[in-house]
Order: C-alpha cells, then structure tokens, then sequence
C-alpha cells in the first residue's frame, strides 16, 4: 500500500475506533469514518490503516494478517470513494485464508459501508 494512503499514527487509529461506524466479518472488521479533505497528502484522501491484535497469535501470525489484508486492499484503493479513513481489525480466522478470499470480504465490507 503507498504511503499517501495509509493512516499511521496511533492518535488517527484511535480516533477512528472511537468515532466511526463499524462493519464486522468473521476474517476482518472494518471501522469507517469520514475525515477531513485538508489533513492527508496531497491528491488522496482516503487512508487506510491495519492492525492485528495479540488475539490474532504472535509477531509472525499478526503480520501476515496484516500482509493479506494490505495485498487484499491494494487493488480496490482506485475504487473506494475518496474522504474517508478506514482501519481494518485482522481476526483470527484471517490466517487459514488467501488474499483473494479476504479481497473478496473486503469488497463486501465496502459495499455494506456504501463506499464501493
């Protein structure tokens, strides 16, 4: 995922969580919550951050969790609608899956969340 697109400090994470609406799957949940066109880098204003908490298993499991959530993101970013800040919660269930199958979850969170 390219930098301009990603939502990095704990502060943004939190506030995210906190304020935005969230759209659960057994592999993923999705936290959605619009943001202010001025904050991020110029020519994109949608970011998007993942996380992979101790529930997921250790270092090594959190971060291919968080490596198949990014691979499965990357070719959707073009088509999310722009202004919004997106945190996706790897789960468990994530690591017995493929990146095409959590692309195909991701886009079915999106649609739900009407961003699609």
């Amino acid at each position: 995922m390219k930098r301009g697109f990603r939502l990095s400090r704990p502060a943004d994470f939190k506030r995210v969580r906190r304020l935005g609406k969230s759209y659960t799957h057994p592999f993923v949940v999705l936290v959605v919550l619009t943001n202010d066109a001025t904050d991020p880098p110029v020519g994109s204003s949608l970011r998007v951050g993942v996380a992979a908490g101790r529930s997921v298993g250790g270092a090594v499991q959190r971060n291919r969790a968080k490596r198949v959530l990014r691979a499965a993101m990357q070719p959707l970013l073009q088509r999310i609608k722009p202004g919004h800040d997106l945190v996706l919660i790897a789960r468990e269930a994530i690591l017995a899956s493929s990146s095409q199958q959590a692309q195909g979850v991701l886009e079915r969170l999106l649609q739900r969340a009407k961003l699609l």
